[in-house]
């Protein structure tokens, strides 16, 4: 998915001068707090702060004003008009050399708690963008994607697990506006890769946090025509919202409690969880069990089952005690190379082979991510490159691919209440070359698993926007689950 602000069609005629149609440089809706700044330069010609206002449902906002708009939703599919104020408006077919560098936060990815009642350190992502763009008065039509597919197998009544996909998986396409939320259920049932529907709340709720009465009856009525089934409802804490201060410990009760009544609205009997605070979740379990939800902490890359980090949480359960509160397992912890996909991305931004090579040995080691990526940065210092040129390549290679063992899995099994299927690539034997889903599925068939294989495909975080069809990758993914879970109750 292409960090940027800007497309090929985002340029646009407007009275008062010109605009810029504005795609969210994530894969999650995120609050018009979430914007630290925007700059604009038009022919080399920067434009003033005062001159520039953002357009967003019908309200203007200048933007000193932004970071103080915690209470309003940058939905994921919107495109707020950036407004330049110029003495002559911009005409059809005209071109224009645009440089927009924006400085977004993460306000669910906490780096550190805000200190006295201040603000904490949350993740941020920078973009800056040059295109050579022509003024249009409309976005780019999205492309016709094929379904011409065989239907996939039955499940088998021996099949130990039961196999969907999360829609995070076509996270760009969404993004981009190549489907609204009925077409992708549409395609995802015509390529037949439920039953089972996992959500990103904060990606696909336009009423995010709340899910609205409309809905959820649109939701109901897919469902019924589809025959899918609801799986898991991944729920974030919006931390930082607020730019001022960090969510209170009341707060943090609040939002996740209107999360959590908009999961059972939907029929969700899972609930992926993002905090593991022993406070919060005293206070939560007495509505989950009201709710009937179970609670399941994702573990991801770098960490794995037995990570100190994860360990903490393990320790907060034996405390607690209570069978509602388990594990996602996410296999991008336990991967034994690195995808091709993110591979091919810092190729095209300008690694040799030595140096993608140094890449992979380094990732290959035991430090800590931290220590891996700044060696990997140190070594890029050393040849004269200026790390900046990888984005956030130089930080997602090793915060999104663990070297941890899948057989670790098995020490926490029976907490273990539902499976990212993380997956990069399929290649032309059907396998995913960073991956070994057949170790992957004897482990869990083994150790008794019996829940959901969620498809999660995030290559999208490598790949550019129609470089592969996700959805495509996904089906393929459920073949070679089915062909592993049959081999692994074979030889059992």
């Amino acid at each position: 998915m292409p960090n940027g602000l800007l497309v090929d069609s985002s340029l646009r005629t407007h009275p008062e001068g010109l605009a810029l149609a504005l795609t969210l440089p994530w894969y999650r809706s995120l609050w018009l707090s979430s914007v630290s700044s925007l700059r604009l330069t038009l022919d080399g010609e920067e434009i003033p702060t005062g001159h520039l206002s953002l357009e967003l449902g019908g309200v203007r906002y200048a933007l000193p004003d932004l970071p103080a708009q915690s209470e309003t939703l940058w939905y994921l599919q919107e495109h707020p008009l950036l407004i330049a104020k110029r003495d002559t408006p911009a005409a059809l077919g005209e071109q224009h050399t645009v440089q927009l560098i924006g400085e977004l936060r993460l306000p669910y990815m906490q780096i550190a708690p805000g200190q006295d009642g201040g603000p904490g350190t949350y993740v941020p992502n920078f973009v800056n963008q040059t295109l050579e763009l022509t003024v249009t008065d409309e976005a780019a039509s999205a492309p016709v994607l094929t379904t011409a597919v065989a239907p996939p197998p039955p499940k088998a009544e021996e099949d130990p697990f039961s196999l969907g996909l999360t829609l995070y998986s076509a996270s760009a396409e969404f993004r981009a506006g190549w489907y609204d939320f009925d077409g992708l259920l549409n395609r995802v049932a015509e390529l037949g890769i439920g039953p089972g529907i996992e959500i990103v709340a904060s990606q696909v709720l336009p009423t995010y946090p709340h899910v609205s009465e409309d809905f959820a009856r649109f939701w109901q009525e897919a469902f019924d025509k589809h025959g899918f089934t609801a799986s898991s409802f991944g729920a974030n804490l919006d931390m930082g919202r607020r730019r001022d201060r960090d969510m209170t410990p009341d707060e943090e009760y609040e939002f996740t409690e209107t999360l959590f009544h908009g999961a059972k609205k939907l029929g969700f009997p899972l609930v992926r969880i993002q905090s593991a605070k022993p406070e919060l979740l005293r206070r939560l379990l007495p509505l989950a069990e009201d709710l009937e939800l179970k609670l399941a902490y994702e573990i991801h890359a770098p960490l794995g089952p037995n990570s100190p980090e994860i360990m903490k949480v393990r320790d907060v359960y034996e405390e607690l005690d209570s069978p509602l509160l388990g594990f996602v397992a996410d296999f991008s912890s336990t991967m034994h190379s690195m995808s091709p996909t993110l591979l091919r991305a810092v190729c095209r931004a300008g690694l040799d082979g030595e140096a993608v090579q140094e890449l992979q040995a380094i990732w290959a080691t035991d430090a800590s991510m931290r220590a891996r990526q700044e060696e990997f940065i140190g070594y890029l210092r050393g040849r004269d490159f200026d790390p900046a040129r990888l984005g956030s390549f130089a930080h997602l290679a090793f915060n999104m691919h663990g070297h941890v063992s899948p057989k670790e899995w098995a020490d926490i099994l029976p907490q273990i209440m539902h499976v990212h299927a993380k997956f990069y690539d399929i290649d032309e034997h059907g396998n995913e070359p960073a991956i070994d889903y057949p170790e992957l599925v004897r482990v869990f068939v083994e150790g008794g698993y019996r829940g959901y294989w969620s498809s999660e495909w995030e290559g999208h975080a490598f790949a550019e926007l129609g470089e592969v069809d996700p959805l495509m990758l996904v089906r393929k993914q459920h073949d070679l689950i089915r062909k592993s879970m049959r081999s692994a109750l074979a030889s059992a």
